[in-house]
């Protein structure tokens, strides 16, 4: 019983040491900040843009399914409403976000990592021309010994 616990603590302890883990928390926590970036950028000029043509407040756009959509003296909601508000202002948040992580994050770092594949293609292909260079040359070397060495024996 003992080892078993053993076992699973040390798989435990080397699942926390991998990297993937803390890189994981990092994001998640980059992540929620992030998050509030994006929530205030909708609140603070989207809404506003939004509020341009009709309310500024998102979440108040409404239908209703069954009539009335208004809540009773107790705060009951009487009627079927449908809040597409919320639903736009999470998809302009969630647009909002994928925007900025693909045009700060992601193309970058495509771009850097094309950037280093060409590097290491164009150094991969410099050291093939070099290796080819050297054994041409290793060639004419003893090309010109055995031409030398034959010409030593012819004469007497």
């Amino acid at each position: 019983m003992s080892e078993e616990k053993t076992s699973v603590l040390e798989g435990f302890k080397t699942f926390l040491m991998r990297g993937n883990v803390i890189d994981l928390a990092v994001a998640v926590v980059i992540g929620a900040a992030f998050t509030n970036v994006v929530n205030s950028i909708v609140k603070g000029v989207i809404n506003p843009l939004v509020g341009a043509f009709g309310t500024q407040d998102l979440e108040s756009y409404s239908s209703c399914l069954k009539d009335p959509c208004k809540a009773d003296s107790a705060g009951v909601m009487q009627g079927i409403p449908i809040l597409w508000g919320s639903i736009l202002s999470a998809v302009l948040s969630f647009l909002i976000t994928a925007a900025v992580v693909y045009f700060l994050m992601v193309l970058p770092m495509s771009k850097y990592l094309a950037k280093q594949a060409r590097r290491r293609k164009a150094k991969e292909a410099t050291a093939e021309v070099m290796e080819a260079t050297e054994v041409e040359l290793l060639k004419e070397i003893r090309d010109a010994l055995v031409a030398q060495r034959g010409s030593d024996n012819t004469t007497p």
